[in-house]
């Protein structure tokens, strides 16, 4: 639901702005609306946890709502009123705010005094137009493709692409001018979710990030979305150093061959101990010609009554002579959630470089691979 109202936020949300008188102790709120509706309950809430939470209420009287509190970072909430359709959805900040509330569409309300919500009504307005041109091109493109006309699909999604370029192009422009709005980390995030820009690009942006909007809310999902993202096929993968069984630290980077294989397992997992016999197989067979192994061990489970002991024993027992590390945390791990590890056995082949080629692979998918790199 969260993503709908953040989705229904870009898209649907009227704002304008004005210059605020003085600075306050918290946000109000003062709306008006057609005294038709007085004495209707009008509440102000945020999703969170995954059910609605009531931040304030209040009720019409003679066409005038008041709402006030603290907010200790800006954020999306919305309002209701009861016995209207729908809700408004709203950044709400510890500032003085207006709004003309409409009966008939709470989502076509005006708000005014707020710098995030002036930044959010730019990027309302773009994203309108190009939600038009839109739904201009896809008429055009059913007809075409009615008429089986290739050639007039293809001029369309030639045009949709470079609407879509010049679109996000100014975007960006508007992010980069705004770094110090919790807004911008929005669309950021929006744009990084829906794929309209790279995850290499949202980073350089993400970094010149104020610190108040690195950690909003916002800019902690685009710091999730990024640490999934450097561990996709093409990313040069990310550094970690850990304990071996001895104590010693051992680091990704200090011990990279020509090709690499992360090995994320643990002893008390039943698939990784089968495969392991496979993967010792490989090793073997490859580890001259320079292939280099380093298992991440998750053992740490609850379960366990001496994870370090159990882990111990299976690298013995499985005859597991590559370099192993582990911080004894099971998905705690930081390398686990450094490279978004949420089942086990999970794989990572590298090139000479560090870079992610290959993920996942098992039995004689994995030796094939290892044998095209390597042979």
């Amino acid at each position: 639901m969260l993503k709908q109202i953040i989705a229904f936020l870009f898209l649907s949300l009227t704002i304008v702005s004005c210059n605020k008188d003085q600075p306050i102790n918290g946000y109000i709120i003062n709306g008006t609306i057609d005294e038709s509706l007085d004495n209707r309950n009008v509440k102000l809430m945020k999703f969170d946890d995954n059910k609605d939470n009531i931040i304030d209420s209040t009720s019409i009287q003679k066409g005038e709502i008041t709402l006030k509190g603290t907010v200790d970072k800006p954020d999306i909430y919305y309002i209701t009123i009861d016995g209207v359709a729908g809700n408004m959805p709203i950044i709400i900040e510890n500032e003085k705010m207006t709004i003309t509330f409409y009966k008939d569409s709470l989502l076509k309300s005006v708000v005014k005094g707020s710098k995030e919500n002036d930044l959010l009504k730019i990027y309302y307005d773009d994203s309108e137009v190009l939600r038009m041109k839109n739904a201009q091109l896809g008429q055009q493109y059913r007809v075409a493709k009615e008429s089986n006309d290739s050639l007039k699909m293809t001029e369309i999604r030639s045009a949709f692409d470079n609407m879509l370029e010049a679109s996000n192009k100014k975007f960006i422009e508007l992010i980069k001018s705004n770094t110090n709005l919790i807004t911008s980390a929005a669309i950021l995030e929006n744009m990084l979710r829906s794929k309209q820009i790279t995850a290499k690009n949202t980073e350089e942006i993400f970094n010149t990030f104020s610190e108040k909007v690195l950690s909003s809310r916002f800019g902690e999902s685009i710091k999730e979305l990024l640490a999934v993202s450097s561990t996709e096929v093409g990313n040069l993968a990310p550094n970690f150093t850990a304990p071996n069984p001895k104590g010693e630290p051992v680091s990704l980077y200090d011990i990279k061959g020509k090709v690499t294989i992360i090995d994320f397992w643990a002893a008390w997992c039943g698939p990784c101990r089968r495969e392991n016999p496979n993967v010792v197989k490989v090793f073997e067979k490859y580890h001259d010609k320079g292939l280099e192994i380093i298992g991440v061990s998750l053992d740490g489970s609850p379960k366990q009554e001496d994870a370090k002991a159990a882990w111990i024993e299976a690298i013995e027992k499985d005859n597991l002579t590559w370099h192993q590390v582990s911080n004894l945390s099971f998905f705690n791990d930081p390398i686990a959630k450094q490279y978004n590890i949420q089942a086990i056995p999970a794989t990572f082949i590298l090139d000479s470089e560090g870079n992610i080629i290959a993920k996942n692979l098992r039995g004689e998918a994995l030796d094939a691979k290892i044998a095209e790199l390597l042979n």
